[in-house]
């Protein structure tokens, strides 16, 4: 497993931009899948975006398709999720998720370490 600490959330008008970064501690970030997944009040976690160890696959869930981005930096056990477009439904905690396995994976069951979460709220 690998520790993991996002930051950048915060509150913002619809239409802003918004970057999370998810720091990651240990020497296997590299090796890891990471996923961005999002909890809004009332609602079962939903997978946003994920990348796969390389940084050559990624997926989006169809709410954000167009407006967030994923990303990784390997050399610095970072991956990051810019946001653009936000919108009020874009609301919710969002937390980083690392799994040990190759490819990109929707089920959060599949990830075996998780951030704290930070908040983004967007108000309209």
């Amino acid at each position: 497993q690998v520790q993991l600490v996002e930051s950048g959330g915060g509150l913002v008008q619809a239409g802003a931009s918004l970057r999370l970064s998810c720091a990651a501690s240990g020497r296997t970030f590299s090796s890891y899948s990471m996923g961005w997944f999002r909890q809004a009040l009332g609602k079962e976690r939903e997978l946003v975006a994920a990348i796969n160890w390389s940084g050559g696959l990624t997926y989006y869930g169809d709410s954000v398709k167009g407006r967030f981005t994923i990303s990784r930096d390997n050399a610095k056990n970072t991956v990051y999720l810019q946001m653009n477009s936000l919108k009020p439904e874009d609301t919710a905690v969002y937390y980083c998720a690392a799994g040990p396995f190759s490819g990109v994976a929707i089920d959060p069951e599949d990830y075996d370490s998780w951030g704290q979460g930070t908040q983004v709220t967007v108000s309209s």
